[in-house]
């Protein structure tokens, strides 16, 4: 019976071809493929297409590795692979745990995966290891220039042993499409700044549908959680009412629920520990909220203006209810009373909006009587936040707010902006930061790299669409620098 032709399933047109009958792949890693070829032709190794053992040579930067899975799987006369070259990304160590070690079955972003052994490197399952493992033995060698590499290319041919005269079956394992259930990040590390109360509320839905864990809360209910999200709205006021009545948030229901935090009557058809008004104003013989007027009216400095709504006697041993809302900071900074509030737990659809109008009315209520202070913004930290996806109609609710939400559009930096010009005198890109005109810190380089890393070291940019402007407008820089266009 004929041999088996070597036949890519994937990227065709980035292998190299040398004998499509041949037993051995070579991967380069990250060096060309083409300096690879030019090696081998010093070292006298054969590259004629009638005799030579290699069958193709490619690279592998890492990503390409359930490619080349399903290319070996398909020409399974490859059963020899020389893994050599420019090590970048420890893809060598990847592909070669993978043929030696195999894998372990591992859940990630909610999906069942295989992980390399030994590595962090996750695979689909679409296909089966054991197919590879210990089948195709890999050789691995290091950089072209090192004298062992040299060595290590001569000993791997001159000691191959005879082609293999098995005939093999080809296996095709397609290439399945990826669905996490949620997407890569960290979540306790999330922030959110928006003007107004109703566009972070719909920047926290898609964070949280997007980004959210699947985890257990009490009583085994399953959760879309996120911890610490910190949302900071620089304009809490009032949102447009129809836009309010279109999110599911009549004006008229936000109005009675700030008019219910501001009262200190004691609950009696609500559970305690959700009656804020009470616990804020009566609960333990002092209105917080008139103690923080007159203490930041005597001394408009003060950094004590810290109310706890937690009981912890009570409330960290109780089987009942406890209170989500847990603690309020009020501080005049920047000439505006500003308000910081921490959540024990919130719930993204029902709760979120209406809090942080509850937290406005509070806000109001503390300036007006404290000097008729402008309010500043408001910061809500959320230890707990999360969407319940057992609940199909909020869940249905959050999916559509995600599909629809408009592309983001472009504002300024609070961090600042920054103006480019190439210096000829010099051979460098010139980045300077600035704010309202003024000049805050000139970078200097002589390749978008090195001016990135600067603006990284000092933390100049805040926002991502300002992060991938000022990308693009360093490597048009680069490119004009090096061709010396004007």
């Amino acid at each position: 019976m004929k041999a088996m032709i070597f036949t890519p399933l994937y990227f065709a047109e980035r292998l190299h071809s040398v004998n499509p009958y041949g037993d051995v792949g070579v991967v380069t890693l990250w060096t060309p493929a083409k300096t690879v070829l030019d090696f081998l032709a010093r070292q006298n190794i054969s590259l004629d297409p009638a005799t030579a053992r290699i069958a193709a040579i490619g690279n592998l930067y890492g990503d390409g590795l359930p490619q080349l899975v399903r290319n070996l799987l398909w020409n399974p006369q490859i059963r020899h692979l020389l893994i050599l070259g420019q090590n970048l990304s420890g893809s060598a160590e990847e592909l070669a745990n993978l043929l030696t070690l195999g894998v372990e079955p591992v859940e990630r972003l909610g999906q069942p995966r295989f992980r390399i052994r030994g590595t962090n490197r996750f695979l689909d399952t679409a296909f089966t290891p054991g197919a590879l493992t210990g089948q195709v033995a890999p050789v691995t060698l290091g950089k072209l220039s090192d004298p062992a590499t040299v060595q290590g290319v001569h000993a791997f041919f001159s000691t191959l042993p005879p082609p293999d005269p098995t005939v093999w079956e080809r296996v095709r394992a397609p290439l399945p499409e990826y669905q996490p259930v949620y997407f890569p990040s960290d979540p306790r590390a999330h922030t959110i700044l928006e003007r107004r109360p109703l566009e972070a509320w719909n920047a926290v839905v898609a964070r949280v549908l997007r980004f959210g864990v699947p985890s257990v809360a009490g009583e085994g209910k399953r959760r879309l959680e996120l911890q610490n999200l910190k949302v900071i709205v620089t304009e809490p006021m009032a949102d447009d009412e129809e836009a309010l009545r279109a999110a599911g948030f009549p004006m008229a229901d936000l109005v009675d629920y700030q008019a219910e935090i501001l009262s200190g009557d004691a609950p009696i058809d609500v559970k305690e520990a959700y009656a804020y008004g009470h616990r804020l104003r009566k609960r333990w013989g002092l209105d917080t909220l008139a103690t923080v007027r007159q203490k930041l009216a005597a001394d408009p400095g003060s950094r004590s203006a810290f109310v706890s709504l937690w009981d912890t006697g009570r409330d960290l041993k109780t089987e009942e209810a406890t209170p989500c809302l847990v603690s309020l900071f009020f501080r005049i900074f920047q000439g505006t009373l500003t308000l910081s509030a921490t959540f024990r737990v919130h719930n993204v659809m029902s709760a979120w909006l209406k809090n942080v109008y509850g937290l406005m009315a509070i806000q109001r209520e503390v300036a007006q009587h404290a000097g008729g202070l402008p309010c500043g913004p408001i910061t809500v930290l959320s230890h707990s936040i999360a969407i319940d996806p057992d609940a199909p109609e909020r869940l249905d609710l959050a999916r559509q707010m995600l599909v629809s939400r408009p592309l983001a559009r472009l504002r300024e930096d609070p961090n600042g902006y920054f103006t480019f010009t190439l210096d000829r005198e010099t051979g460098e890109i010139v980045a300077v930061h600035k704010t309202a005109g003024e000049t805050l810190t000139e970078y200097r380089g002589r390749s978008a790299m090195e001016i990135e890393r600067q603006i990284v070291r000092d933390g100049a940019i805040s926002d991502i669409g300002h992060a991938l402007y000022v990308g693009r407008q360093l490597a048009i820089l680069e490119e004009r620098l090096k061709k010396k266009q004007p």
